[in-house]
């Protein structure tokens, strides 16, 4: 199997010290995992590496007691070799938010040595302006079911629980809107009927974590924002 041609992989980077099981292994949970992302979004398999400006690294180092890290320098989701289970989904929409950032907001000139590195999560926070695109629109939706309250006019108690998490650490991680949406994002993947993978995303629904997660009946709202904004997307790049 390929993992980089069938998904349009940009490159693919292995530590040297990972050996050929390891590999082997990876690979497989790897594949497996990017076809159940593509399963989960109605997206071809090749649009899964967004138009080859994905990359990966398995096993290439890091920090201690990190599962796995998106480098949006290098547009890089790099996986641990005994720690990255249960991170790709997560890892994958950081890259999705900083790919599509440029494409569905009017972020001006972005060719100078110094362009600042922007997410489409922060773009909407700052209240930049969309494209105008039937997609884009979707796409802001999106944003909408994860942040906002039902009605529009408020923030949603998951922020405010992202807040208190915070606060109660001393940190300003968990609210941070790149890893709000992100951890949304890989709640409403493994609460799919039709995805079982550990290796793809885990972890969500554990009661000591539950509560920097959406709840149940959030994760079905973000679900069918989700499923509204990818599933035409994927028709689109079908044609």
């Amino acid at each position: 199997m390929d993992i980089k041609e069938t998904f349009g992989i940009g490159s693919i980077r292995v530590g040297k010290w990972v050996n050929n099981e390891e590999k082997d292994l990876a690979a497989n949970l790897i594949f497996d995992s990017l076809a159940d992302l593509a399963f989960f979004l109605a997206l071809p398999s090749k649009a899964i590496g967004l138009r080859g400006n994905l990359n990966l690294a398995f096993g290439t180092g890091g920090r201690k007691g990190v599962q796995a890290h998106y480098a949006p320098n290098q547009r890089e989701l790099a996986l641990a070799k005994n720690a990255g289970a249960g991170a790709l989904a997560h890892e994958f929409w950081h890259a999705y938010d900083h790919y599509i950032a440029e494409k569905a907001f009017d972020i001006g000139d972005r060719s100078g040595p110094q362009k600042r590195i922007l997410f489409a999560s922060d773009c909407w926070l700052a209240n930049a302006t969309p494209f105008p695109h039937l997609l884009n629109d979707r796409l802001m939706k999106v944003f909408d079911s994860v942040l906002l309250s039902s009605d529009g006019q408020d923030r949603h108690n998951y922020v405010s629980r992202s807040v208190k998490a915070d606060k109660a650490v001393g940190t300003h991680y968990f609210s941070q809107p790149t890893e709000m949406m992100a951890r949304a994002f890989e709640a409403v993947v493994e609460s799919c009927s039709g995805i079982e993978n550990a290796y793809l995303v885990s972890g969500t629904t554990h009661s000591d974590s539950i509560h920097i997660y959406p709840d149940v009946p959030h994760r079905h709202v973000i679900s069918e924002a989700l499923k509204a904004y990818f599933h035409p997307l994927g028709e689109a790049l079908s044609r």
